[in-house]
């Protein structure tokens, strides 16, 4: 969930820059509002998709990854199916960081929702003090002894303090706001607002989208009005306003300038060229997406795939030529690098596990578990080669939720922790070479406990020949 929150500031905060430097000077002002809606909308959308293309431009290796284990739930819950393998076992922290998360952001929630519900109180107080009358289809809530001016949703609240030339020039840019619907854009923020309260990000989309409508509504009644008498309007005082974000106020100091130097530059008839800018929008939407498929997540592969490849030919053959210069620079080979040599050439050679350096090197031999002829064997297994192989994997994970132990540190462990681990079943039916990976030291060491206590099975076979297997299993620790 961290992540996934981070991803959406990070791409709002690209969607802003990208507004700043290139788009808010423009005058395609409803290109300009549907990009200020559709961002953060896109920034909650794409953190989720993920495109297969672009995953399957990664290499696999010559490794079966097994479903991934799932601890975490209900302990009865033993799930094996070929694409989505889960077990779940109940654990539980003494404080568990997911709810004291969940917490927090309910309290803010809360909060800022009680902020929306009071604004809304202030504006329905206005329309009850006021005088309500209907000019021209259009609904004006009149306020005795103020001057404020502002829209909200169909309603125009005008103070009966302003001059009548004052009120003209102002219903006739309310209007605007009302014929365009500019409250809901407005209310959609409010919305984002409460829901992502510790977003800072949201407020500056608000901040922008309300000065976007100002250009808008400025420059048709300018339009209508002439925009010397318009200027003048702007300019003649700056009159109380509510500090109601999702209000339309008329006046509002800090905006006045912005507003007469976009009124100025609209005498400018806007280049058609430039929305060619919104064109930028496609690059970006696309690096997110390759950054979003390839973020690493649990990647499932059914026991009945093939094991692809990891390189081309040609990469193969770049591998050899690097090698044959290594080898003619070094000069004379380790032990160890001469076996491991034999076991390459026991692979590449015409007669396989026939070779003469395979029993030399028969335990360093790996064969990769999408084409092996006969899988490792749990004990108790039987059927041909592919019930064997959903057999193995569903004791794997039986197997592993059973024992792992989610109480192994004095660490507060919460919430969901990955482990990555390796192993490989050897000739013999062993579980060796068990590594592991994960935030804390203590799971690591546990599952390479629980992976080493394996059963000992009947070894894969091969052309005849016992062989090791290589493994990856992703176990995903969940404790509520």
């Amino acid at each position: 969930m961290i992540h996934y929150i981070l991803q959406i500031l990070v791409f709002q905060l690209l969607f802003l820059i990208a507004y700043d430097v290139f788009l808010k000077k423009e005058l395609h002002f409803n290109w300009n509002r549907i990009y200020l809606i559709a961002t953060p909308i896109l920034s909650f959308i794409l953190p989720l998709i993920e495109i297969d293309f672009i995953r399957k431009n990664i290499p696999e290796e010559y490794i079966f990854q097994l479903p991934a284990v799932i601890l975490g739930g209900t302990s009865s819950e033993y799930v094996a199916y070929e694409t989505l393998n889960a077990i779940t076992i109940h654990g539980i922290s003494a404080i568990s960081t997911t709810f004291v998360f969940q917490f927090i952001w309910l309290s803010g929630a809360l909060i800022a929702l009680s902020f929306f519900l009071f604004k809304l109180y202030k504006v329905f107080k206005l329309k009850r003090s006021g005088t309500s009358i209907n000019i021209d289809g259009t609904k004006i809530i009149s306020l005795a002894n103020t001057d404020i001016a502002f829209s909200f949703l169909n309603t125009i609240f005008i103070g009966e303090g302003l001059s009548n030339t004052q009120k003209e020039t102002i219903l006739l840019h309310e209007k605007v706001h009302i014929q365009q619907y500019h409250s809901f854009d407005l209310l959609f923020f409010e919305f984002i607002k409460i829901i992502c309260w510790f977003n800072p990000l949201v407020y500056v989309y608000q901040s922008k989208m309300i000065l976007l409508q100002e250009y808008m509504a400025d420059e048709k009644a300018a339009s209508l009005k002439g925009k010397n008498e318009y200027y003048n309007g702007l300019l003649s005082q700056i009159f109380k306003t509510e500090s109601i974000s999702f209000i339309n106020t008329f006046f509002n100091h800090s905006l006045i300038k912005k507003r007469i130097v976009m009124l100025q530059k609209s005498n400018l008839k806007a280049n058609k060229n430039s929305q060619l800018k919104y064109l930028l929008l496609l690059p970006i939407i696309g690096t997110m997406l390759i950054y979003t498929s390839c973020t690493e997540k649990t990647n499932v592969k059914s026991p009945t795939n093939q094991v692809s490849k990891s390189t081309s030919e040609s990469d193969i053959l770049k591998n050899i030529e690097a090698l044959k210069e290594s080898i003619a620079v070094k000069g004379d080979l380790t032990k160890e690098e001469e076996n491991a040599l034999k076991a390459l050439l026991v692979l590449t050679d015409g007669n396989k596990l026939e070779s003469p350096y395979y029993e030399e090197v028969k335990d360093l031999i790996e064969i990769p578990f999408g084409v092996i002829k006969k899988a490792p064997t749990y004990p108790g297994c039987t059927g041909d080669n592919e019930d064997l192989k959903k057999c193995f994997t569903q004791n794997i994970m039986q197997f592993v939720g059973a024992e792992f132990n989610t109480k192994v540190s004095n660490k507060e462990i919460s919430g969901k922790q990955r482990i990555a681990v390796k192993f490989k079943i050897d000739n013999t039916g062993k579980a060796t070479n068990v590594e592991a990976r994960s935030e804390f030291k203590e799971l690591e060491m546990e599952a390479i406990r629980v992976i080493s206590n394996l059963p000992e099975m009947l070894p894969g076979e091969h052309e005849g020949k016992k062989v090791g297997v290589q493994y990856s299993l992703p176990i995903i620790l969940d404790i509520q």
